[in-house]
């Protein structure tokens, strides 16, 4: 009666894994449109991010060096703060787009899917600084090194841009303020060097600002439509960098290369799967079958995460990572099974040395997965944006792999055995040192008070 009751539970166990796997599946692959709405669902699979070289798009190397109106002598402090402040201009454009250094010197931007060269220098080839004076052509009293952010904004019925200041821009302003109430009561707005032609907008200040900020709309006859107030914004967020950017290297790369590296890859990654099902049933029979159901749901997971994890954003190094974690999650399975057909062959019961198996193999299996995943974390903060795509999706694939040999696999095994806990032949296990007969009904010894055994 409790076999049947195990039997049966695990009959739904494996029913309802396998209901979820299908819809992950259906999720990971197909697209549709979601009824009753106009949003057309993509797929777990159409939605990874994909870098520069399957998706095509914009490669750009800039060389740095301190500009005049740097606030500071550190030229890696500088570097690290304009690619902070090249990510605000160019990531709020093209989400995608990857900015990370080069070297000691060196900036690289890659941006996906661009094949306009000029888009990319458009926001960031031409810097504008912004200068503000209290009399016309005069001295600059704030400079784009005091400011820290620029966006547009909607005030007062109206487009424009607002300027939030450093904490010294922020004194300089409160400053230059003060004086504007107490003088003439105007400041004098550049874009670019202060000269007549650059003078772009002219403020009227009766009171000093201690905000640390100010909202600046169109200074003409014609309100600012909201192009017009990003245009400006994004002129006067690329004058603020400390360095003066010059052009080392420009490229664009093709998506038809990438698409079709992408192809060979899905196909060789299907056939590759498909040998490893083969393999694994030919070595270990109903086991192999629970290895390959473990990894379909372990694929699964695997593009879940790399199109839900925002800034992962896969390469041609980042497959590589998937392929190896995939071929470390079937090893983990190997080292699992192998412990199991060598506790089978010293003489234990099928349960017994599944539930050895499992524990044996834990170690091995935990101590090579957590040097991997130190030796990725490693390569991600240390390595150039191409390791880094390696290094993320072999960290997932691992921390993933674990999971499903010590917890999924597991529990299939678990289910499993209440159909099969004695015969052999379909677990594909070997001949044992001291054979037990299959029909053979276990002894259970009872130890009776006293010490004394009733078998």
């Amino acid at each position: 009666m409790a076999k049947n009751r195990l039997k049966k539970n695990s009959i739904l166990n494996f029913v309802a894994v396998a209901i979820l796997t299908v819809i992950g599946i259906v999720l990971s692959v197909c697209s549709f449109r979601i009824p009753f709405t106009s949003t057309t669902y993509n797929g777990f699979a159409n939605s990874i991010s994909l870098g520069l070289d399957l998706a095509g798009g914009i490669s750009v190397v800039y060389d740095c060096s301190l500009s005049p109106d740097s606030n500071t002598n550190d030229l890696d402090a500088a570097i690290d703060a304009t690619v902070a402040r090249l990510e605000s201009v160019i990531g709020g454009e093209y989400s995608e787009a990857v900015i990370t250094r080069q070297g000691s010197t060196g900036i690289r931007i890659e941006v996906p899917s661009v094949t306009d060269s000029d888009e990319i220098f458009g926001l960031i080839g031409d810097p504008t600084p912004l200068y503000m004076t209290l009399e016309e052509n005069g001295e600059a009293y704030i400079t784009g090194a005091d400011i820290s952010n620029v966006y547009v904004s909607y005030q007062d019925s109206q487009y424009g841009v607002v300027i939030n200041f450093t904490d010294e821009g922020r004194t300089k302003f409160s400053n230059l303020t003060n004086d504007a109430a107490n003088g003439s009561q105007n400041i004098y707005l550049y874009l670019g060097e202060v000269s007549e032609e650059n003078l772009w907008n002219t403020l009227t200040c009766d009171q000093r600002i201690t905000s640390g900020s100010t909202f600046i709309s169109s200074g003409g006859d014609s309100a600012w439509t909201y192009d017009d107030a990003e245009e400006y914004s994004l002129k006067i967020m690329s004058g603020t960098f400390n360095v003066t950017l010059d052009l080392k290297e420009s490229s664009v790369i093709s998506a038809t290369l990438g698409t079709e590296a992408l192809k060979y890859v899905i196909i060789g990654g299907a056939v590759g799967l498909f040998l490893i099902f083969l393999i694994m049933w030919l070595r270990y029979g109903d086991f192999g079958f629970l290895a390959s159901f473990a990894l379909i749901i372990y694929i699964v997971l695997m593009l879940f995460f790399l199109q839900a994890i925002s800034f992962v954003q896969l390469t041609l190094p980042g497959l590589a990572g998937i392929v190896l974690s995939i071929g470390m999650a079937v090893d983990g399975a190997v080292i699992i099974f192998e412990k199991v057909r060598e506790d089978y062959r010293s003489g234990k019961k099928i349960p017994m040395a599944c539930k050895n198996g499992f524990k044996r193999a834990f170690w091995p299996i935990f101590d090579s997965n957590i040097t991997t995943i130190f030796t990725s974390l490693i390569l991600y903060i240390l390595g150039t944006s191409s390791i880094q795509g390696f290094a993320i999706t072999l960290l997932i694939g691992i921390v993933l792999s674990m999971f499903m040999n010590l917890v999924i696999l597991r529990f299939f095994v678990k289910w499993y055995l209440p159909f099969n806990s004695v015969k052999a032949k379909p677990l594909h296990l070997p001949k044992q040192l001291k054979p037990v007969k299959e029909d053979e009904t276990p002894v259970v010894e009872v130890v009776a008070e006293g010490g004394a055994t009733n078998d």
